[in-house]
C-alpha cells in the first residue's frame, strides 16, 4: 500500500466509523514509535510527519553523532551522518530516514494492534459523546435483537448498541427485531467494556418525557410537570401546574377528546394515566392524587412526617384505595405524603383501616 491508498483507507474510516483522521493518524504514530522501540533496543525518539494533503509519510529515527559507535540502535559515526548530513557535528542529533515497511513482521503486528485499539477507543469516545448528548432525552431507537432466554432487547440508538433489560420494558410488551422503539436514556455508565447507557421504558420520566413531546404548552413552559408516579405497564399519576392562568394544565395534556393523552396511552401499551392539577396545598394536591376516588375531608396528623387522614364516602372506599392497593400508593408516591384512608361513616374498626405508606 502506498501513501496515497493509505491516506484514502483512512479518509474511508473517517466517514465509516465518524472517528477523525488526526486522531487515527495519532494512533499510527503512537504504533510506530512502539514498533522503533522494539527494533532498535528501546530507542523512541522518532520524528514522524504524516501529511494526507501531500500524501507524506517520513519516519526519521533519532540517533546521536559520536566518533565511535558503541550502541548502534542510538549512535551513528560521524562518517554515516555526513552522508546525510553535511554539517554536521560530534554529539548532535541527527534523524535517519526509516522506511516503515523495514520496521519488521513483529512490529507491523504491532503496529496493527495499536491502530485497531485506537479505531475501538475512537468507536468508544463517539458512543460515549453520542449517548451523553441525549442523557435524560427521549430517543427513538431500533429494536436489533432479543435475547431469547431473558427477553432482553439489545437496542440501537444511532451508530451505538445498549441493552433494555425485561425489566424496564413496559408490562407484557412483546418487541419484534426490527421494532422503533421509544426508550428514556437514564444514565451513562463508562465501564471496562467502554460506555454503556442505562434505557428504560418504565421509568417514570419517560412518560414525562412523552407529554413534553406531545403537549405544545408544557414545551413552551406554560404547563409544568410537577411530579409523576409510575406502575410501568398499569397506572401512572402525574401533577401539573399552569404558570397562566388563562391555560388549563390538566385539559391542555388531556388535549381535544382525549387525543393528546390517547396517543401516549398508545405508546405505553394501554397503561391508565391519571392527570391532577398539582397544589401548594397538600390537602388540595392529596385530595386530587386520589382521582377518580371523591374525597370528603384531609385532615394533617403530622406535618413534619408528612402524615394525613383522608375521608372518603364509603362508596368511595375501594375506588380511593383500588387493586391492591395502587391507587392510594400511586397518590402517596405523587404527592410524597403518607395517607390514611378511613370510611365517612366510620363503620369499619381500626383493624379495617386503611394505610398507605411511600416505600
Amino acid at each position: 500500500m502506498n501513501n496515497k491508498e493509505l491516506f484514502e483507507a483512512l479518509k474511508m474510516l473517517e466517514k465509516e466509523k465518524g472517528i477523525s483522521l488526526e486522531a487515527m493518524i495519532a494512533q499510527i504514530s503512537k504504533a510506530i514509535v512502539i514498533a522503533c522501540k522494539n527494533n532498535f533496543g528501546g530507542n523512541e525518539d522518532v520524528e514522524i510527519d504524516m501529511n494526507p494533503e501531500k500524501n507524506s509519510f517520513d519516519v526519521k529515527l533519532n540517533k546521536t553523532v559520536v566518533e565511535e559507535v558503541v550502541d548502534p540502535n542510538f549512535e551513528i559515526s560521524l562518517e554515516d551522518a555526513q552522508k546525510i548530513k553535511k554539517r554536521i557535528a560530534l554529539d548532535d542529533k541527527i534523524g535517519i530516514p526509516l522506511n516503515p515497511k523495514s520496521l519488521g513482521r513483529i512490529a507491523v503486528q504491532t503496529a496493527r494492534s495499536v491502530i485497531r485499539q485506537g479505531i475501538r477507543d475512537g468507536e468508544k469516545g463517539q458512543m460515549l459523546a453520542e449517548f451523553q448528548s441525549r442523557q435524560q432525552e427521549l430517543v427513538t431507537a431500533t429494536v436489533e435483537r432479543i435475547d431469547p432466554v431473558t427477553g432482553a432487547a439489545t437496542i440501537k440508538i444511532g451508530k451505538a448498541e445498549t441493552i433494555l433489560p425485561k425489566s424496564e420494558q413496559i408490562g407484557e410488551e412483546v418487541l419484534k427485531e426490527g421494532d422503533h422503539v421509544k426508550v428514556y436514556i437514564v444514565d451513562v455508565k463508562n465501564g471496562d467494556r467502554g460506555p454503556r447507557a442505562i434505557i428504560s421504558r418504565s421509568h417514570p420520566e419517560f412518560v414525562k418525557r412523552l407529554f413534553e413531546t406531545e403537549v405544545p404548552e408544557i414545551f413552551d413552559g406554560l404547563v409544568e410537570i410537577k411530579s409523576v408516579s409510575r406502575e410501568a405497564g398499569s397506572r401512572t399519576k402525574m401533577a401539573v401546574f399552569s404558570n397562566d392562568k388563562t391555560v388549563d394544565a390538566v385539559g391542555s395534556c388531556i388535549g381535544a377528546k382525549g387525543a393528546r393523552v390517547n396517543t401516549i396511552v398508545e405508546e405505553l401499551g394501554g397503561e391508565k394515566i391519571d392527570i391532577v392539577e398539582w397544589s401548594d396545598d397538600p390537602k388540595k394536591f392529596v385530595a386530587a392524587a386520589l382521582s377518580p376516588a371523591t374525597v370528603v375531608d384531609v385532615v394533617i396528623t403530622d406535618e413534619e412526617a408528612k402524615a394525613c387522614k383522608v375521608t372518603v364516602p364509603d362508596n368511595q372506599l375501594s375506588l380511593a384505595i383500588g387493586n391492591k392497593g395502587q391507587n392510594a400508593r400511586l397518590a402517596a408516591k405523587l404527592t410524597n405524603w403518607k395517607i390514611d384512608i378511613r370510611p365517612e361513616s366510620g363503620f369499619f374498626g381500626e383493624e379495617d383501616d386503611e394505610e398507605i405508606e411511600i416505600n
